[in-house]
């Protein structure tokens, strides 16, 4: 089965709200089995526009990516970083 994963890019506005974000999210990730394969770091535009935090999880699967996206644990986390950051956020099928 291919593995599914959430890339998400993010410009931060209110770093203390996104911190409140983070710890939520990550116990929603480790609930939900995410593997974190990239957060933060180093970064360098290659071609087009970049935001300043890139994140990369990785799924057992697509649908495990979307449970995560949709659970009541997720939602909780994302309520809390509304208004604190811009995000792009996408689920993707591994091969």
């Amino acid at each position: 089965m291919a593995k599914g994963y959430i890339i998400a890019r993010v410009s931060i506005h209110d770093e203390e709200a996104y911190k409140a974000y983070a710890e939520l999210a990550r116990l929603a990730m480790e609930k939900h089995g995410a593997r974190i394969l990239a957060r933060g770091g180093r970064f360098t535009a290659l071609e087009g526009p970049c935001r300043p935090r890139n994140v990369i999880l990785e799924f057992e699967s697509f649908d495990a990516a979307v449970r995560y996206w949709n659970s009541s644990d997720y939602q909780t986390a994302r309520a809390r970083r509304l208004g604190a950051a811009d995000i792009e956020l996408c689920a993707v099928e591994g091969i």
